[in-house]
């Protein structure tokens, strides 16, 4: 199949001409669907997103040229290649004022065809990556690793790698910092759809209207500042992924409309009562415990058992304490651009392991960037970590005023911080791996 497979659609009242141009370009992996006149081509650009048209300038009594500017409009990153037996540089001059980005005069050949499709399907695919390329750097993060020496984060890395070539729905749970939303874009360009969109929709942040219309889009005027037609995440992510972050924070009103289209795949945009269609996977994330959201009718059943064809637990940072140094070095060196600093002292790598880490990956990310801002030396220090760094409970000492347990987990601390994995920690402990998995638990270690 063509590496650049696109959508496309073909409009000309000629039988044949639409008939040669789809078997052309199916025969070369693209997508096709043809209609001879202007309605069908407006319920089609309506039903369904097209990266590329071919539009005859005279369709019967209809003038292709009008056509344009309503195309454009259903979907704006699509490109319009008007086609004509009766070209002139007029009528070539007025296509690129309407919008169309190629001209091609009949007759034509496959092999010209072929030359036009490829430079657009190119040109989408340059695009969608730029895109991508923008989103991510937006991020402002290192380059993220997926390797860890945590057996529950290696499962959950193993069962998002052995997932992401199927299109089922996922949901991706652990606590908020966790990285769900970098394990999300790992499925996706692990996936069949890499080479597409990659879209994000952050449940939280939004009002249910602007939420609405975010993910599904709005027509012009459908409520006080839709000034202009919005596709919405959806249609934008035409053959990609859309990951929905947070997804326990659905306001309940839309989670019918998320259900049918994760369904069949359809929705309306805000405003508009034309149904259209989309080819996009979706991945959830959240925080929340969705079992209990749906015993409190939070959340509903049917969508919840929708999306939860598949859960990948991503474990709590402090539940995989030998992840916490390898990714403090990568944090380093990615804020120590315009420093020198060398690494951490051997008491800050204690801090760094003993800390129970409520807000995980995140919270390790704000940590090394204001280090690497205060740090003037060498090496980042414990002087350089936050103040509730030094008060933590591995402090305690025999004899304090204190209770076993207090003692326990302090020790349990000093010797995790001390060792250089779990099992070494466990022997030095006297108990095993299991013993101290339960204890870390308990302790929140």
């Amino acid at each position: 199949m063509n590496q650049h497979s696109v959508r496309i659609l073909v409009i000309d009242d000629e039988p044949n001409i639409r008939r040669v141009l789809s078997l052309g370009l199916e025969s070369e992996g693209h997508k096709v669907i043809a209609v001879g006149n202007t309605r069908d081509a407006l319920a089609e650009a309506n039903h369904r997103s097209f990266d590329l048209a071919f539009v005859d300038l005279r369709l019967g009594t209809e003038d292709g040229m009008d056509l344009i500017p309503a195309l454009l409009a259903a979907s704006p990153w699509m490109k319009v290649v008007v086609i004509t037996a009766y070209a002139t540089i007029e009528s070539a001059v007025e296509a690129m004022k309407r919008g169309a980005s190629d001209y091609l005069p009949k007759p034509f050949t496959p092999a010209q065809v072929a030359v036009v499709t490829e430079r657009v399907a190119r040109i989408r695919a340059l695009e969608q990556k730029v895109s991508g390329l923008e989103d991510a750097l937006g991020q402002s993060g290192p380059e993220v690793s997926l390797t860890s020496s945590s057996p529950a984060m290696e499962r959950a890395i193993n069962l998002a790698r052995q997932v992401a070539s199927s299109d089922a729905t996922l949901i991706i749970r652990g606590e908020s910092g966790t990285g769900k939303g970098v394990l999300a874009r790992a499925i996706h360009s692990w996936s069949n759809r890499a080479a597409k969109p990659f879209a994000v929709v952050s449940c939280p942040t939004l009002s249910p209207q602007l939420l609405e219309s975010e993910m599904f889009g709005h027509v012009k005027g459908a409520f006080t500042g839709a000034m202009r037609d919005n596709p919405g995440r959806i249609a934008a992510s035409e053959g990609g992924t859309l990951f929905l972050d947070e997804i326990g924070d659905l306001p309940l009103e839309l989670q019918p409309k998320l259900l049918r289209f994760v369904q069949d795949h359809q929705y309306e945009r805000v405003g508009d009562s034309v149904t259209r269609r989309a080819d996009v996977r979706v991945i959830s994330a959240t925080n929340a415990d969705l079992d209990e959201a749906v015993r409190d009718g939070r959340f509903r059943e049917d969508l919840y058992y929708r999306l939860n064809v598949v859960q990948i637990e991503v474990p709590a940072l402090r539940e995989r304490p030998d992840d916490i140094v390898p990714i403090a070095e990568r944090l380093l060196a990615f804020f120590n651009k315009q420093r020198k600093i060398a690494g951490f002292t051997e008491e800050a790598v204690a801090a760094l392991r003993g800390y129970s880490w409520p807000g995980n990956v995140r919270e390790l990310r704000n940590v090394i960037e204001r280090a690497v801002i205060l740090g003037q030396g060498e090496r980042i220090g414990v002087e350089h970590l936050p103040a509730n760094f030094t008060a933590q409970p591995h402090s305690a000492a025999v004899g304090d005023l204190i209770s076993l347990d207090q003692l326990e987990e302090a020790h349990i601390r000093r010797v995790l911080a001390a060792t250089k994995s779990l099992d070494e920690a466990a022997e030095v402990l006297g108990i095993d791996s299991a013993t101290l998995y339960r204890k870390r638990k308990k302790y929140g270690i």
